[in-house]
């Protein structure tokens, strides 16, 4: 199990922290890597869900908002809170909180913002707990 921590600092992603998350689902997609997208809040989701679509024109990368009938046929998932969706290897982490289940690897986007590095070491530490392998990546 591994989680690694994708700390922004580029003016790119600073300006647009999502466009970091939409990096990594392509990358994800490229490796064949089943992928869940746990979101924040509604609004978030459907903000991914819009620039996955839009953020580079050489990507295809299927999606889709989770808690449809096919689901598990689609690459990547973006899961609101309050919606259930299976277990997959793979999870990019926007939540305050560790994801539960079994995932083999997490990915944690940390915004340039202090609240959120904040956030970020109180899930470093539970991820240590867990026995996590960690990792921390300036982006």
């Amino acid at each position: 199990m591994r989680a690694d921590f994708y700390l922004i600092d580029k003016p790119r992603f600073r300006e647009q922290p999502l466009l970091l998350v939409c990096e990594l689902a392509k990358r994800a997609f490229a490796a064949q890597q089943p992928t869940l997208i746990l979101a924040r809040d509604h609004a978030q989701a459907e903000a991914i869900d819009e620039l996955l679509w839009a953020f580079d024109e050489d990507a295809f990368i299927p999606h889709q908002l989770a808690g449809d009938d096919d689901d598990a046929d689609t690459a990547v998932l973006i899961v609101p809170p309050g919606v259930d969706t299976p277990d997959r290897p793979l999870v990019i982490n926007l939540r305050e909180g560790c994801p539960g289940g079994n995932c083999q690897r997490v990915l944690e986007v940390v915004a340039a913002d202090p609240a959120e590095r904040d956030g970020s070491r109180e899930r470093w530490r539970e991820y240590q707990r867990r026995g996590f392998e960690l990792h921390k990546n300036d982006m």
